[in-house]
């Protein structure tokens, strides 16, 4: 198997090495809304679930993540294009969250967290009355 020596990849590779190696990386997620609750979905293949961090505060959602390198010392690299290092994400959940309800977790790579509306921000009926013939129902919508 021959191997054939790409110049850009190098290039690449000695970049990384001259920049700072400690800073935290982002994480590639999808985020959308089903129902009465959001799903964030972040790929982070090769990470101990157990490294991984989840908070709130306030109304910041911050997700901290480290992954080590494989090997010890008289390791010789053939190739290594994995990162190793912490990951990070953080997102403005806005208002209308149910921030103590949201739940993790962690399956084949992937990070979901699973983050709830409030009660007080989703659609409601509220009931008119009127003088005389009973009550008529309109929906309130929030957005």
């Amino acid at each position: 198997m021959a191997m054939f020596f790409d110049p850009f990849r190098e290039f690449d590779r000695m970049a990384d090495q001259l920049m700072d190696r400690q800073a935290p990386r982002l994480m590639p997620m999808d985020l959308y809304r089903e129902g009465d609750h959001y799903v964030l979905s972040a790929d982070l293949p090769g990470i101990d679930p157990g490294s991984v961090d989840i908070d709130v505060d306030g109304q910041l959602l911050t997700i901290r993540a480290q992954r080590t390198g494989r090997g010890g010392e008289g390791v010789k690299w053939i190739t290594r294009e994995r990162s190793t290092g912490s990951f990070l994400r953080q997102l403005n959940l806005g208002q209308g969250i149910d921030t103590e309800g949201i739940t993790a977790t962690y399956e084949n790579g992937v990070m979901s967290v699973l983050i709830p509306i409030s009660e007080k921000a989703k659609p409601r009926k509220i009931e008119v009355q009127q003088s005389g013939e009973g009550a008529q129902t309109l929906t309130q919508i929030t957005s």
